[in-house]
């Protein structure tokens, strides 16, 4: 599992494993990174479909809570097909401006 900072924002990516492990990883480092916003690299995963990244859900809706950000950043998966908790974007660069997106909404406490 590779975590890369900048500033208050960690990319999290993993290459050659499965989704399972790469779930299992993120959860065991979880703690490492849960005060930063979170941008989930899944350009890795050749094979996902929809019912994959609800497996992001709860630690998503658990992350979201504490008033920071979790995007998942996937081609293969449209927005429209994912439920509404979740955050999906089709690059990373569009996963921050979701992050900017949502820190403003945050401070005019919308």
């Amino acid at each position: 599992m590779i975590f890369d900072s900048d500033g208050t924002t960690t990319i999290v990516h993993q290459e050659n494993a499965t989704l399972k492990t790469f779930i299992e990883n993120l959860l065991g480092g979880y703690d490492q990174i849960k005060s930063n916003h979170i941008i989930v690299n899944l350009f890795s995963f050749s094979e996902l479909a929809t019912d994959d990244v609800m497996e992001f859900l709860e630690i998503s809706n658990k992350h979201r809570a504490t008033k920071k950000s979790f995007v998942l950043v996937s081609e293969r998966i449209s927005y429209d097909d994912a439920p509404e908790e979740l955050a999906i974007a089709p690059t990373v660069q569009e996963a921050k401006d979701i992050i900017e997106m949502e820190e403003i909404e945050r401070d005019l406490g919308l």
